[in-house]
């Protein structure tokens, strides 16, 4: 395993790399402060060379905490898995200070274990792995307090040194915003000799308070040239699990996701509503996606568009 960037490395791409006090006793201290070498990140070539049986990746993006960005992560991979059996899917949490995936997909307290060639990544299903820094911790009560460049260099080794093996479609769960993790995972995947290889799919709520952040996300990826399948309204409405009436918990008071996908000119790929059964499923790493309920319904028509898009 490579050491780790000093924790208070400013970035092989920064103008001051090589230069600060931090960059003091780093083996790339020399090739960093070279304006004739200092290029590329050199992690962006191991990252392609790991990845290279990995057809295509999809970063699962939220400009807002709490819209349900790792729950659709979730559902999107179990309903994907299931409904094409002979395809390969991987999840990677880079979402380094809250790792969800874990729990979510049933694998708490599961090793990852390490070979000649990588970490191995955790199975789910015969189709589906999981990565997630979650595994490399001694308890789920602990803290991640690590700056930016400490999280940037084990996302490259999320990257470059696990072992994905040959997948149709790997998932990114990613925090919610646009700061660190998402610039560190765009610099390192993104191919501009195949750039249909990275796409982008945006969770939100219906309320005004997260589509002001979700327009954020959209002009991030714009700025960052990644494609953008579409936009998921999540929590949409809530569906009784008594009567079954369904009723709106955060209005959609100007109009919600729909009139924003038509403001900022991207897709609406589906809304799931906000279902009591899903809560207690992922709670218990279960997988809800063989049963027939509003929530698997939606994820038909979601998983259908995303397919024909990658």
């Amino acid at each position: 395993m490579q050491a780790p960037p000093p924790e208070h490395c400013p970035g092989v791409e920064s103008e001051q790399a090589g230069l600060v006090s931090a960059c003091a006793g780093c083996p790339n201290q020399s090739i960093c402060s070279d304006p004739s070498k200092k290029l590329e990140d050199p992690g962006k070539a191991l990252v392609a060379a790991a990845m290279k049986d990995v057809k295509h990746k999809l970063l699962i993006l939220s400009g807002k905490g709490g819209v349900g960005k790792s729950t659709v992560t979730t559902l999107l991979t179990r309903y994907l898995a299931r409904s094409c059996p002979d395809s390969n899917f991987g999840v990677l949490d880079i979402d380094i200070c809250g790792p969800s995936q874990p729990r979510l997909l049933g694998a708490l307290g599961e090793n990852v274990h390490q070979s000649g060639s990588g970490w191995s990544p955790v199975g789910i299903d015969d189709n589906v792995c999981l990565m997630s820094i979650g595994f490399l911790l001694g308890s789920v009560d602990d803290a991640i307090i690590w700056r930016g460049p400490k999280k940037n260099g084990m996302i490259r080794q999320f990257l470059s040194e696990v072992d994905w093996g040959n997948l149709d479609l790997l998932l990114l769960d990613t925090p919610p915003g646009t700061s660190d993790e998402h610039l560190s995972v765009v610099s390192y995947l993104r191919d501009d000799s195949a750039p249909e290889s990275l796409k982008a799919i945006i969770v939100t709520t219906p309320q005004e308070v997260a589509l002001l952040d979700v327009r954020k996300e959209i002009n991030f990826c714009k700025k960052q040239r990644i494609p953008i399948l579409g936009v998921i309204e999540n929590m949409s409405s809530f569906r009784c699990g008594h009567c079954g009436n369904s009723s709106e918990i955060f209005p959609a008071k100007t109009g919600g996701a729909a009139a924003m996908c038509e403001e900022m000119n991207v897709e609406l790929l589906g809304s799931l509503p906000l279902d009591p059964q899903v809560t207690r499923a992922c709670d218990a790493g279960e997988d809800i996606t063989a049963i027939s309920n509003g929530t698997t319904e939606a994820l038909a028509g979601i998983c259908s568009k995303i397919m024909a898009s990658v």
